[in-house]
């Protein structure tokens, strides 16, 4: 019986009888000749049937096959330049795993509520196929430059008792009989490990109950947050630069071809390279007044305010030193103007927005038990997170990067819902 192979490794198999297991992507019926074009995950390849080289039912079962039926087709690797990828099967045997009857998703247009209720099946696409490739390498890249850069996986808890970055945005869940809420973030746990480990991460899905139904919101989306003992604002920027040019460079090198059948334009992504840009948040308003989009100081940027910004620029730019107004309870003010926080978010270029938000945290127990006060936060949900002030407290900073952002921008997508397999957003929680 032929060696099963997968469709990446058919060049290593040119000339020999192989099997092939996988799907129907599409096929050409051209009487003698049927030309079916399987998918296995790994790739996409031509296989052929010539009915004078193959058995009456082989031959049946290659007229009758529909899309997406599950099959296995055994032949010889040729190679063909006009084939995708370089190579077709010349099948001796093909047989029909499951015969699908009627699939949905066809060659023709369809509309975006329909592919989305059919989300389990899109992701069969060519281009969904190539978008989750990414991901996949982009959070791989991820894991190995933090692991290799002295960060130690820590992982954060889903439930949490109090809110971390924000009130109005958390999901509220019962836990035996008391109140929790889907974490917004791990980073507050971070800052407990460091003081135990030095440098760690933690990856995981968050959770913001935001009603916001733009191309850059998901309500369940995934984050990965690095935090550093005895670091300052200034190791944070160069730690986020350096981070994220490993990722790009990373996916360019690995996904060359899946970018390619995205239609993405690599020359943007190839000069992703430290130093990026840094702009303080007074200079960025500045900007934003030339460009006629003033903005009354102490307010965040919103997405125009981003584009208008990351525009100025060919690589992602540093925006840094917000109003302490704006930015979460635990950042640590300027203490050249204390209305100022050493924070910084990091604004991809071509107009993707935020792709990483951090800073400075506070380091004293006294600033933090008066933010906590100012913001109305319940001092007992944070008694153990002051205990980190209490106990060998020491500058320290971090940042959260929000992996579909990143795979939107890598990718050049016009929506965030193609970079997450089920995507959530405001009202849809199907499939």
């Amino acid at each position: 019986m032929a060696e099963h192979v997968y469709i990446r490794d058919v060049a290593k198999h040119e000339g020999q009888e192989v099997t092939l297991k996988g799907w129907l992507y599409n096929k050409r019926d051209k009487g003698r000749l049927q030309f079916l074009l399987v998918r296995d995950g790994t790739g996409i390849m031509q296989t052929v049937a010539f009915q004078k080289t193959i058995s009456p039912e082989a031959f049946a079962a290659a007229q009758e096959v529909t899309q997406e039926s599950s099959v296995v087709a055994t032949g010889v690797v040729r190679s063909d330049e006009r084939a995708p990828g370089g190579y077709e099967l010349s099948l001796t045997d093909f047989q029909i795993v499951q015969l699908a009857q009627d699939y949905p998703i066809t060659p023709k247009e369809h509309g975006i509520d329909f592919l989305m209720d059919r989300r389990h099946l899109w992701l069969r696409s060519q281009q969904q196929w190539a978008i989750m490739r990414v991901r996949a390498t982009v959070i791989r890249a991820i894991r190995d430059w933090l692991d290799n850069h002295g960060f130690l996986l820590v992982d954060a808890p889903i439930l949490t008792p109090a809110a971390c970055e924000g009130t109005t945005t958390l999901f509220e869940t019962q836990y035996f009989g008391e109140k929790a809420y889907l974490t917004q973030s791990g980073q507050l746990y971070n800052e407990a490990t460091i003081m135990a480990f030095g440098r760690t991460y933690c990856f995981g899905p968050t959770f913001r109950a935001e009603k916001s139904k733009t191309r850059r919101h998901l309500i369940e989306f995934w984050m990965v947050e690095p935090e550093m003992a005895y670091a300052d604002l200034d190791e944070c920027m160069r730690v986020e630069e350096e981070f994220v040019s490993y990722i790009v460079q990373r996916a360019l090198e690995e996904r060359a071809e899946e970018l390619k059948i995205l239609e993405r334009d690599t020359s943007k992504l190839v000069g992703i390279q430290p130093p990026f840009p840094r702009l303080s948040y007074t200079d960025a308003l500045e900007m934003l007044k030339a460009a006629g989009e003033a903005l009354p100081w102490g307010e965040d940027f919103g997405a125009p305010h981003e584009t208008i910004i990351a525009s100025q620029y060919d690589k992602p730019v540093f925006v840094h030193r917000y109003p302490a107004q704006c930015k979460a309870f635990y950042m640590e003010p300027d203490p050249e103007d204390p209305q100022l926080s050493l924070s910084v978010d990091l604004l991809a270029p071509e107009g993707y927005g935020e792709i990483i938000g951090g800073g400075q945290r506070i380091a004293s127990l006294e600033l933090l038990e008066r933010r906590l006060a100012e913001h109305k936060l319940p001092r007992e949900a944070f008694e153990w997170y002051l205990d980190l002030r209490r106990y060998g407290s020491v500058p320290h900073a971090g940042f959260g990067l929000g992996v579909e952002r990143t795979v939107t921008w890598i990718c050049g997508l016009s929506h965030i819902r193609q970079t997450i397999p089920f995507p959530r957003t405001l009202g849809r929680i199907y499939p």
